[in-house]
């Protein structure tokens, strides 16, 4: 089975959060999220349910918040999410300022539950919602010439009280190769389980990709730029040793100061045992061949 499957909505929501899916279509339109299609669900192992709305808002790492995993959720509703732009610049055809309004015309709003994996050695389940961020890509329209797409978080002194933090160079910054950029999996989210992102998760807007480590999937997007040179990442930046700029999720690749063949669900339970963790987070089938000829240890 690929990304998609037919697991319908009711099917992949826990009752305790399942949600009127007219209602989500009735609120999606009324703040312009655009028409919300039918699930598109990704693989999803037959033993694990997604996790609850409340253990995926509550359990984060979202360091501008601070860097215990209850901070964010205590203190990310100070951050202003509306309005809200996102610069769009580089190698494109449309460079400029977005609002968000704007940046979500005419975007294909769908349900995708995806596996995540933080390098930390622990997993959820996550049902997004978003769009596919080639849809975004295509729109502004990529130059010949571009190579890879460098993403930057909002810096907000005043709202996020972690930034007094050294523990890294802000504001925070990722990127992707362009071919990983453009992969139906790869989205930009805009909720979980119908419901608009919560600061903690990366309201308003957030990258996901799932075959990656989740500190890939960078929280709040400020900026977009396309370039033809490899961008600098935060943790490559902070611990090269530790953090590559690819960050696929590998089981056969420690962390230098833990093991990655084995995850931590959470839900499951403290004493619950860990499960094997998949080679690209279970996504092999799907993107595998992006890294064909690859030394996957020293590229990791």
């Amino acid at each position: 089975m690929g990304y998609k499957s037919k697991l319908s909505w009711a099917d992949v929501t826990p009752k305790a959060a399942y949600l009127n899916r007219r209602q989500i279509m009735a609120g999606a339109a009324g703040l312009g999220l655009g028409t919300i299609a039918g699930p598109v669900a990704a693989e999803v192992p037959l033993d694990r349910e997604p996790n609850t709305l409340e253990q995926i808002t509550s359990y984060n790492n979202y360091y501008e918040f601070g860097v215990q995993k209850e901070d964010p959720a205590r203190y990310a509703h100070r951050l202003t999410t509306d309005p809200w732009s996102v610069v769009i610049d580089g190698m494109v055809d449309k460079p400029g300022t977005y609002d968000l309004a704007d940046l979500l015309d005419g975007m294909d709003i769908e349900e995708r539950i995806y596996r995540f994996r933080c390098v930390e050695a622990w997993s959820m389940v996550i049902p997004w919602n978003g769009f596919e961020l080639a849809q975004l890509l295509t729109k502004v329209g990529v130059q010949p010439s571009a190579k890879y797409v460098a993403f930057e978080t909002a810096l907000r002194p005043d709202e996020m009280p972690g930034l007094r933090s050294p523990v890294l160079d802000w504001p925070y910054v990722e990127g992707l190769r362009l071919d990983e950029a453009m992969h139906p999996l790869t989205m930009i989210a805009t909720g979980i389980y119908g419901e608009s992102l919560l600061g903690q998760n990366g309201a308003p807007l957030r990258l996901v990709v799932p075959w990656k480590y989740g500190f890939k999937s960078i929280k709040s997007i400020e900026r977009i730029t396309l370039t033809d040179e490899e961008p600098p990442t935060s943790w490559n930046k902070a611990n090269r040793r530790e953090y590559g700029f690819y960050s696929n999720v590998n089981p056969n690749v420690d962390h230098p100061r833990w093991s990655q063949a084995s995850e931590r669900v959470i839900g499951a339970g403290f004493f619950a045992p860990r499960i094997d963790t998949l080679m690209f987070n279970g996504y092999a089938d799907e993107v595998a061949g992006l890294y064909t000829g690859m030394d996957l240890a020293k590229f990791y």
